[in-house]
């Protein structure tokens, strides 16, 4: 076995596993998973009922308390439950919120690693090498596999359907094989756009037009049959399933929320951007390296020999991103499927430079360029976008360290999680004290009715509270009277990056407690020695580290 192969297999086993180290350093959520991981939380936790359904739903379901401004499906959160329920017959204490991002999390990056496996036989192992290096020195994709968005989930089956497109060496455009493929391709885009996110229809629409421009495919024997099958085979899923748990006859969330959002308009409540924002601000941050787009791009393009290719992996894509870019509202995830397809084209130009760096010294150094830039990439995504992520669930940890100094020896402690706290990490699967308390039943409020909020007779009924430092605080105690509440914690998160400049002292704080969890103590001392040597004959002085402020304190009933 050559080291071309050897780094090949490394790099397949790279993927899964920074896949699951992102998700052990951030094993929390915020409000913008939150209905697929309550959902997973309530059909592990309440089962399935088969009997007086509606009543159950709605007396044991989080989603009939918070539904939400639209419906959303429940087909991840039954496929993870599924999956996960032969876990938790063989252990029952597992932590079932991350197995079941695990789960998630291994089908995006098998997905990923089986796109790897289509560059290789499409394009030669250099080409898949460089694309496994690229995607595993970018943050977002890593991050996020595991994430319980209903675009993370559509992520793998887009990831899947691409890599069917990918034209072997020894196919021809034309072939019944490569045809059956790209059947397949279409089949999945249309169910994961029907299930999970309606916009994957443009990304149909542009692969599809670009497919039988190309006479790769026809109308009769490819479009219509991969589109019905599609559109059985997702409408069956969605309306079987979600009109059971919403019941609601029929039900398809995904055209409520299309409707909801970009017939209605509704999405522009969200936040607007300027027309280029996909192609100035979110590729540049899903890429991560900009030398894939200032160098890997363009040489694949200018290249004879991988024009071709670059361009059947480009053109869909950056169709649908330019035409994606009129909807005001944008957010990178809405592009996210795209990131394998330019990460590919990329590698082909990378590939093509690496095979001839022995040629030219502009090659050479194009080429001590990009591994150097992937290097710096992976450092920065690895030390600092994650430190600086996983610091950004205070509410999650507030939580935790409640139940750790709350005394258990009351029969009902009641406590109230304000806004902040719901949306940076509280879910239903962390409201039960690990170990679970026998002496003590734990109530959790999340009222929002600033009426309510506004009397003292509310927050008399707590025991305690995860409220935000400074004027909610202020506002409760001056309701509440003096000498009411007594400071239990607080509990800080991330507040942006500081830039250290010469003369002043790092702290990293943040950076050294990831480092301890996995090198312990002798690790981080030698990352101290290590950033402050660099600070000295690299930087000149100069940092880049997490900053840190208060973000929610727990209050509870003076003794």
């Amino acid at each position: 076995m050559g080291r071309v192969d050897v780094a090949f297999i490394l790099l397949l086993v790279a993927i899964p596993a920074l896949v699951l180290f992102h998700l052990y350093l951030a094993p929390y959520t915020k409000v913008e998973e939150s209905f697929h991981v309550q959902a997973i939380h309530d059909i592990l936790s309440y089962g399935i009922p088969t009997q007086n359904v509606a009543e159950y739903l709605s007396a044991q379901y989080d989603h009939f308390t918070f539904p939400g401004a639209v419906p959303r499906t429940f087909v991840g959160a039954v496929v993870l439950s599924t999956l996960s329920q032969p876990f938790i017959w063989l252990n029952d204490t597992i932590d079932r919120q991350l197995l079941a991002r695990a789960i998630l999390g291994l089908f995006n990056a098998l997905s990923l690693l089986s796109f790897a496996f289509g560059l290789r036989r499409a394009f030669g192992k250099t080409t898949a090498i460089w694309y496994l290096l690229y995607q595993a020195s970018q943050f977002h994709v890593l991050y996020y596999a595991s994430r319980t968005l209903s675009n993370t989930f559509a992520f793998g089956l887009s990831t899947l359907a691409m890599r069917y497109l990918l034209q072997e060496n020894s196919q021809q455009v034309n072939s019944v094989v490569y045809r059956s493929r790209c059947r397949l391709s279409l089949c999945l885009l249309t169910i994961a756009g029907i299930i999970f996110r309606s916009e994957l229809a443009l990304f149909l629409t542009t692969n599809t037009v670009f497919l039988f421009l190309t006479r790769r495919i026809g109308i009769q024997r490819d479009i219509i049959p991969a589109g019905l099958l599609g559109l059985f085979l997702g409408l069956a899923s969605t309306v079987l399933v979600d009109s059971f748990f919403w019941q609601e006859y029929p039900l398809w969330p995904e055209l409520s929320a299309f409707i909801f959002n970009v017939i209605n308009g509704q999405a522009s409540a969200w936040g607007t951007h300027p027309w280029h924002f996909y192609f100035t601000n979110a590729i540049p941050r899903l890429l991560l390296n900009p030398l894939v787009y200032l160098i890997g791009l363009p040489f694949a393009l200018s290249q004879p020999s991988t024009r071709s290719a670059a361009a059947c992996l480009l053109i869909p894509s950056l169709t649908y991103i330019a035409i994606y870019s009129i909807i005001p509202h944008k957010e990178w995830r809405f592009i996210v499927y795209t990131v394998p397809p330019l990460t590919a084209a990329s590698a082909l130009g990378a590939s093509y430079i690496w095979t001839h760096r022995t040629k030219s010294l502009l090659y050479r150094l194009l080429s001590l360029a990009m591994a150097l830039s992937t290097l710096a990439s992976f450092l920065f995504s690895t030390l600092v976008l994650l430190p600086a992520s996983s610091a950004n669930y205070p509410g999650a940890y507030a939580l935790q360290s409640l139940h750790t100094h709350a005394p258990n020896t009351k029969p009902l402690i009641s406590v109230h999680l304000g806004n902040l706290a719901c949306q940076t990490g509280v879910t239903r699967f962390l409201e039960t004290p690990t170990p679970p308390s026998q002496n003590s039943t734990w109530k959790y409020d999340k009222t929002e009715n600033e009426t309510l909020k506004a009397t003292s007779s509310f927050w008399s009924q707590f025991d305690y509270l995860l409220i935000e430092p400074g004027e909610e605080e202020s506002k409760i105690r001056s309701l509440s009277g003096p000498g009411h509440w007594e400071d239990v914690d607080v509990i800080e998160g991330f507040a942006g990056l500081r830039i250290v400049r010469p003369g002043d002292g790092a702290v990293g704080a943040v950076e050294e407690r990831v480092l301890r969890r996995f090198v312990g103590e002798d690790g981080t001392r030698a990352w101290r020695e290590g950033r402050d040597f660099a600070r000295r004959l690299v930087t000149r002085g100069w940092w880049v580290e997490v900053r840190m402020e208060p973000k929610i304190k727990i209050l509870g009933r003076a003794r």
